[in-house]
């Protein structure tokens, strides 16, 4: 039987899970390298110039309604003090590395779901007592004190919530939701909530009345389940605030790909073919460094035109195919792709499919809801 924490008997132990995650990271780190930017809108991004696109921003910059993903051009109209620099990934990935090691005292369950952000299951963890909020206050201190920057936690008997919480009191907070408090948070959750809840799925769901989780709980499962397909399980579940996923320490890649962005757009067939040279080199050099656990079943492009549209082409490559990288497989795709638009392009990719190398007898298989 499963509680409203999400686990399955009262037999087991009850999860703690920290979800940890870094302030503006990048952002943050260039104004840890430069003080003097300390109380100024700074964003990390691509030049306005040059099409770039915020990667992420300070809150002083968020008040000007500048946000990631934003076109850097745009940006700059709206708050025209905007320092726009440029990504040091080498340098994140440092302090990345740093921030891991601090949880690694902590435990050794560490789910990095990107450079500035981890789920931690602290369940079996001996620190602080076992508590896993004086875990997380100590991680959040120390982070600070270590490395410069401030990050905000998460505390909660499962992933979906400990998420959810550490969102709730950004920046440089925590949040703290006891297996006790589960229910009574989780009703109030506004839908939106829950990921996989976009703008449309919320249109669909207020139209049928639903805009908290408590009222996600009105609807019967086989509904929610008619409506929504399996999404309609997972809003059932989480709804309850019930998760079972466990905190995985490792993701194998299912697929590898590099993308350009042009500064200015190619014109032709001509010209989109004459790249594929280039992000083929770049794709080979990334394929080396995992070779020997994966192998490459399928070849992709991907084509993105001038006005925003995109298409996708692939073909099987056999796992016996010691070229996997030819050009002129690869130039037959990209043309193909090319031509369902004809149009100018903004943004060239390719990529391979992957076949796991790994035993499958080590591979443990995950389900979303245990």
């Amino acid at each position: 039987m499963l509680s409203s924490s999400g686990q399955k008997n009262s037999s087991q132990p009850q999860r703690k899970i920290i979800h940890v995650d870094c302030d503006c990271f990048y952002a943050a780190v260039e104004i840890r390298e430069n003080p003097r930017l300390q109380g100024t809108p700074v964003a990390v991004g691509g030049s306005p110039e040059r099409r770039g696109v915020i990667a992420t921003c300070n809150y002083e910059a968020r008040d000007y309604g500048v946000h990631s993903a934003m076109a850097s051009a745009y940006a700059i109209r709206l708050c025209p003090t905007l320092n726009i620099l440029k990504p040091r990934f080498d340098l994140y990935r440092q302090i990345s590395r740093q921030l891991h090691e601090i949880f690694s005292d902590y435990t050794d369950l560490i789910e990095p779901l990107s450079l500035d952000e981890a789920f931690l299951d602290v369940t079996e963890g001996g620190m602080c007592c076992g508590s896993a909020t004086l875990m997380a206050q100590e991680i959040r201190r120390r982070v600070k004190d270590d490395i410069g920057i401030t990050v905000s936690a998460g505390v909660a008997p499962n992933k979906f919530l400990a998420k959810v919480a550490s969102d709730w009191n950004k920046p440089d907070g925590i949040q703290v939701i006891t297996p006790a408090g589960v229910d009574e948070f989780v009703a109030g959750l506004p839908v939106k909530k829950i990921f996989g809840v976009g703008k449309a799925t919320s249109k669909r769901l207020a139209k049928l009345g639903i805009e908290t989780c408590a009222d996600v709980r009105s609807w019967e499962q086989a509904e929610l389940c008619k409506r929504f397909g399996v999404f309609g399980e997972r809003l059932y579940q989480l709804s309850r605030g019930i998760d079972n996923r466990p905190v995985v320490t490792s993701h194998r890649r299912k697929s590898l790909s590099v993308e350009h962005t042009y500064d200015e757009d190619l014109l032709d067939d001509f010209a989109v073919l004459d790249k594929v040279s280039e992000l083929l080199a770049e794709l080979a050099e990334r394929y080396e460094k995992i070779h020997n656990e994966y192998a490459i079943t399928k070849r992709f492009v991907k084509v993105k035109f001038g006005d925003f549209t995109q298409t996708t082409m692939e073909e099987p490559c056999a796992l016996s195919d010691k070229e996997p990288f030819k050009e002129q497989a690869f130039r037959r795709l990209m043309k193909k792709a090319w031509g369902r638009g004809r149009k100018s392009v903004r943004l060239l990719g390719a990529g391979v499919r992957l076949h796991d190398l790994k035993p499958k007898e080590t591979i443990r298989q995950l389900d979303l809801f245990g």
